[in-house]
């Protein structure tokens, strides 16, 4: 994909602009993933099982869509009741800020398998943002 300068010259700066933020969140999703495997076998079962839970969790929010007729959306089009709960869940703000909370709170609060769950979740952002998956409009199309 290539934009049109001013000019009339076409320009690859948008297509290397999406490739190159694609494999960046490629490398973060596999950052994300090998850190709750770590976590996991750090920590036993529970944080290994919270963390694969919060990889699927996110899109659990396509449940929110149940029951729209389906003859009136359109291919690839998102229910708009459930947008702004798959918005909220797939937004890495969330979950960073959860982490930060968690890592500054007291010392007392030792809770891996909770901290596993959000590297998942961040996970499941990623690899949604690297293969091309990124927030909904209000009508439940992607976004450009």
């Amino acid at each position: 994909m290539s934009t049109t300068a001013p000019t009339g010259t076409t320009t690859p700066t948008t297509s290397f602009a999406r490739v190159a933020r694609r494999a960046a969140w490629l490398v973060n999703a596999l950052f994300w993933s090998a850190f709750a495997v770590l976590e996991g076998v750090n920590h036993g079962w529970l944080a290994g099982t919270a963390a694969l839970a919060f990889l699927i969790a996110p899109d659990l929010t396509f449940l929110a869509g149940i029951g729209t007729d389906p003859v009136t959306l359109e291919k690839g089009q998102l229910p708009p009741r459930a947008v702004p709960f798959y918005n909220a869940a797939h937004r890495a703000l969330i979950p960073l800020a959860l982490m930060a909370a968690y890592m500054m709170g007291p010392g007392f609060l030792q809770m891996p398998a909770l901290f596993a769950a959000l590297c998942g979740w961040l996970a499941h952002i990623s690899y949604d943002r690297a293969f091309g998956y990124g927030l909904r409009t209000k009508e439940g199309f992607q976004r450009a």
